[in-house]
Order: structure tokens, then sequence, then C-alpha cells
């Protein structure tokens, strides 16, 4: 399926590994104009340097800190130069630590908003007037399936993230028709978050093997297996898209069918 992004321009944050360089590869290969950020500066640079070799648009890769307001307006403002213009924004970000309640000091939530909710706002504030002169403005919101169900230890994210929804939910509203906004709930997805999970319990013993991993993180998946990088952000492609015009406020888990609800 055509996609119609080929010349389009996009903002994907966070996009130096994991989902969101997933998303970004997806846009990439369809034809977008893509802008990463990350905070590693070596990451990053290889992140662009595949982008570039993947698809047909331009690639900028700007270095930027997302819980710093400055960077945010900066990054947007170095997509816009570079492309003449923004129409879609896609939103990720690294996750807060493995905590429990009483193991979590005030600092910690607000370090976890910052990250989770205001790198969102900071973001949306500085692209909307350039997704408003654009014929195809869209926002996608990558997440979590905590904000539908929680998982153990995770007190942050089950926590946090679900102010992201509300967001979402109110300004595909208030932003409508001229930009749509939506949501993706991912589950279990092979990054390199996962595969350091799986390893470290390898290690302590917990599995024979990774392999062996895979399939008991997989065990509550009806499509039993865990998902890959690539499924995710040919969904965040697709919402970016205009075959996606009418799917505005929506939580799209994908997950494998976990979410019971």
């Amino acid at each position: 399926m055509d996609l119609e992004l080929d010349g389009n321009s996009v903002l994907v944050t966070a996009a130096s590994s994991g989902l969101g360089f997933a998303s970004a590869r997806a846009l990439a290969d369809d034809g977008a104009n893509v802008a990463i950020c990350g905070r590693d500066e070596t990451r990053l640079e290889d992140a662009r340097e595949e982008l570039d070799a993947t698809g047909t648009g331009d690639v900028l890769a700007v270095q930027a800190d997302l819980t710093d307001p400055d960077d945010v307006s900066h990054l947007v403002r170095e997509t816009a130069a570079a492309f003449g213009g923004l129409d879609h924004l896609v939103t990720s970000s690294g996750g807060p630590p493995s905590t429990t309640f009483l193991e979590t000091d005030e600092q910690d939530w607000y370090r976890a908003y910052d990250l989770l909710v205001m790198s969102v706002v900071w973001t949306i504030e500085e692209s909307y007037e350039h997704l408003l002169d654009s014929e195809y403005g869209t926002i996608t919101c990558i997440t979590s399936r905590t904000v539908r169900e929680v998982a153990d230890g995770l007190l942050l994210s089950n926590s946090v993230r679900r102010g992201v929804i509300g967001l979402v939910k109110t300004i595909s509203r208030e932003f409508a028709p001229e930009i749509r906004a939506n949501a993706v709930l991912p589950g279990t997805i092979e990054t390199a978050r996962i595969e350091e999970l799986v390893d470290a319990r390898v290690e302590r013993g917990t599995y024979g093997d990774y392999e062996e991993g895979l399939v008991a993180l997989a065990s509550d998946i009806p499509m039993d297996r865990i998902g890959e990088p690539r499924e995710l952000g040919d969904v965040v492609a697709f919402l970016s898209s205009p075959r996606a015009s009418f799917v505005n406020g929506a939580e799209i888990p994908i997950d494998g069918g976990l979410l019971r609800s």
C-alpha cells in the first residue's frame, strides 16, 4: 500500500534506537523526510546513517534532551528550517526506571513527568503552528500498554503515562479537523531494553538462554510471540498518512492481543 508520504516531513523524537527508530525507519521507507533526536551523539549519528541508506527522503539528526524545553524548541526549529515546514510529529521517549511506590521519592516523580508528559507537551507546543500550516498535520504519541493495564514494578510508567492519553484525547478534539492526534500502546516488543532484561535474567539463571526468555515473555500473548519493532513502526507510519484520514483520538494497542479491554 502506498501511504502517500513521499516528500512529507516528519519529526520523530527519541529515535536513535528502539521504537522511535523503528517508526522513523518505516516513515523513511515510505519516502518521508525524517528528523530524529537523541542524547547520545554516536548512537544518533549511527541511526542517521542507517536511515539515510534506507529511504529516498532527507534525514536530519539533532542532539537533544527532551526534558529540556530549550532543547525541544531548538529541535523543532532546526527540523522546520531544514525541511521547509513540518507535516507530522511522532513523540517517543525512554522509559523511567523500574521502581515500587516505597522506593520512589518526590524527585523521581518530577523526572518521570518531565520525561513522559512534559516532553510531549513541549514538542507539541513548538510544532503546532507548523502542523497547522500543513495540509496533512498529524500527531502520533508512542506510549505503553501500561496506560490500560499496570505492570508490576513499573509504578512511574503505570501512573504517569496516562497523562499522555488524556492529552491526546483532548487535542484530538481541539485541533481537529486540521490536525489529527492518536496514540499507540506497544506491548512487549523486542527492543534493546527487552534484550537487556532477558539477558539479565539469563545471567541470574531465571532462563536457560535468550530464546527461552523470549518464549516466557510471550506466554500470555495470544499471538504466541513478542513483537518486532517494525510492526509498531508500520502502524505509526499508517497513522501519519492520508490513508488514516478518519482515524482521530484513537488508542491503538500493538501487543499481540494481550490487553483484555
